[in-house]
């Protein structure tokens, strides 16, 4: 059998044990999304959303890419957190990271990687940012793992400076903004930042007119 056919196998199997559950299950979940949760979350495999917070799906909107990250001109990002908080109204975004997250790793490098080089150096304007305390590590794996954390914080920063979430802060007074890290050793999250409406932002990144 090919791996793939397994994969249809296990979603037969599932479905029947849902309903098996709860004969309504699909039902209720095709009528209405009102997740109270955005993740953007990164691409890699081993950190899937539902599975390491426990939620169901309708829980949970989720925006997957390499490293996690939220910037200025990536549309489909954007759309998303549109989608969300306009139209879904989410009342908390969480942004979360990973120790060990390949693309930070690669963005450390000095090594060109093709297409995705413009998109890893988001992070490595992170690295700059903070490369005082970055060289100070000794330790490749703990400075790695440093990065991660800086850059979810930044990401978290480029989320309250968008003009959708500054209008909803203005109008709703949400959602709360989270930033976190997922322990790929032992699976606990771990709370970085969290921004809610009121947050002091430089001048420069406020919107009057939203």
């Amino acid at each position: 059998m090919n791996s793939y056919e397994r994969l249809l196998l296990h979603n037969k199997a599932w479905a029947a044990e849902q309903v098996a559950e709860d004969p309504e299950y699909f039902a209720r979940l095709a009528s209405i999304q009102r997740p109270e949760f955005l993740w953007i979350g990164c691409s890699d495999s081993r950190v899937p959303a539902n599975s390491i917070t426990g939620t169901q799906p309708g829980e949970v909107f989720v925006h997957r890419n390499v490293a996690n990250l939220v910037v200025n001109t990536d549309l489909n990002l954007l759309t998303v957190l549109e989608y969300a908080v306009v139209y879904l109204e989410v009342k908390h975004i969480i942004v979360c990271g990973h120790y060990g997250c390949g693309g930070v790793k690669a963005a450390m490098s000095r090594h060109s990687f093709g297409l995705i080089d413009p998109w890893l150096r988001n992070i490595k304007d992170v690295y700059r940012v903070h490369e005082a305390e970055f060289k100070a590590i000794a330790d490749p794996e703990t400075r790695c793992n440093r990065l991660v954390e800086r850059s979810v914080v930044e990401q978290v920063m480029n989320l309250a400076k968008t003009t959708v979430v500054q209008r909803a802060w203005q109008k709703h007074q949400s959602p709360h903004l989270h930033g976190w890290v997922y322990g790929l050793n032992d699976g606990v999250l771990k709370p970085l930042v969290r921004k809610g409406p009121g947050v002091e932002l430089p001048e420069i990144y406020q919107y009057d007119d939203v």
